[in-house]
């Protein structure tokens, strides 16, 4: 029996002892620790079923037969939804190389000329192929993840530009009739307040298109700010949209109560809510408010409003993206998932408390002290 069939009959006599030996240091890597044998042999026995063909049919030229039964790019499927890294599911197929050549000097046998040679190939090809189905998926993933990030950008352009609108409406109506009115000053700030904002939101889906955002993350920049400054101005900017609804913008928030926020998206939060309830408070009131609380060192925040309120069949899925939460079907649950993922990003939490036709009340938590590090990534479900 020659080299190649002696190597071929021990993978096949030891396999399971092999397997084992192979799940053992697979273990050792940090998205292998916690899976189950059935999940972690995945498609090795199968590769080294081929591994054995390739050997007894002492050529290479078999290679791409046996891979193309598709263990490998299954594999790499398969460990990229149990969230390996790159560098890991090549690992495994390494891991496994040791594993035989271990095998292989223990029982006598040298890995050299067309046994290291059939091995070392179908190995090779079958990282290859491993690695190339989970670039495509991960690829696939971000693709997607950057193209909620832009519908969630998108959705934070309406309100900004609205208010734009309705306060070039105003003035369009005030200069027409030749009568100069109080309220045009505060108007004409507005305008060019909101004008800037859309300018900085269009600059950076520019800015994320053009990198092709390589993770789908949210980056904080925390810093410990007075939480009653960032509201007030939010209100002065959304005035024209609450007047054409006779909706009264009410600021509770107490003077002097710091937060440890990301301001931008803090803005963003705060934006996406008052928004929602204006919409559905026509000639009614909405409240900011927020407070300490001490035995948790966070500060809570609120939106209040009178309004129409949510059903209880949508209360509970009123933070999933794109569910609707009005009474002719228009989606604007997107808004509402965008909030729900800026809150966790922060390390806080947002509920609703709601009751048809008696308004609706929003609720979040963030951090009140700067007891973590001043810029801090976190998983976006939705994107960043």
């Amino acid at each position: 029996m020659n080299g190649l069939n002696k190597l071929a009959a021990l993978i096949r006599q030891q396999r399971d002892d092999l397997l084992s030996s192979w799940r053992q240091q697979v273990k050792q890597l940090p998205s292998a620790r916690n899976l189950d044998t059935p999940t972690l042999n995945d498609h090795i026995p199968q590769l080294l079923d081929e591994l054995v063909d390739a050997l007894e049919s002492k050529s290479d030229r078999t290679i791409p037969q046996a891979l193309a039964k598709g263990s490998p790019p299954v594999h790499g499927l398969m460990r990229f939804r149990e969230g390996y890294d790159i560098e890991e599911v090549v690992a495994e197929y390494n891991i496994l190389r040791g594993c035989v050549h271990d095998l292989a000097k223990n029982h006598g046998l040298g890995l050299e000329g067309g046994s290291f040679h059939i091995m070392n190939n179908m190995l090779d090809r079958a990282i290859g192929l491993a690695v190339q189905t989970y670039a495509t998926e991960r690829a696939l993933e971000l693709q997607k993840r950057r193209e909620e990030y832009l519908a969630f950008v998108a959705h934070d352009l309406r309100t900004p530009l609205n208010a734009v609108a309705v306060a070039a409406s105003v003035l369009e109506e005030t200069f027409r009739d030749g009568n100069a009115r109080a309220d045009t000053e505060w108007m004409l700030k507005s305008l060019r307040r909101n004008a800037q904002r859309l300018q900085r939101l269009v600059e950076k889906i520019i800015l994320e298109n053009t990198n092709l955002c390589t993770e789908s993350r949210v980056k904080l920049e925390r810093r410990e700010f007075e939480l009653w400054p960032l509201v007030a101005a939010l209100i002065y900017d959304l005035r024209p949209i609450a007047k054409t609804s006779g909706t009264q913008l009410v600021n509770e928030v107490p003077h002097h109560l710091d937060v440890y926020a990301d301001a931008s998206l803090l803005k963003r939060i705060f934006q996406n809510l008052i928004s929602n309830a204006v919409r559905h408070t026509a000639h009614g009131r909405v409240v900011l408010g927020a407070r300490e609380s001490s035995s948790e060192e966070t500060v809570e925040c609120w939106v209040i409003d009178d309004g129409a309120g949510i059903s209880k069949d949508k209360l509970e899925k009123v933070f999933d993206e794109l569910e609707s939460d009005s009474a002719n079907g228009s989606g604007v649950g997107l808004g509402l998932a965008i909030i729900k993922s800026f809150v966790e990003a922060h390390g806080g939490r947002v509920s609703v408390e709601s009751r048809q036709g008696m308004g609706s009340k929003f609720l979040f938590t963030l951090p009140m002290k700067a007891d973590r590090e001043q810029s801090t990534t976190r998983n976006f479900a939705t994107a960043t």
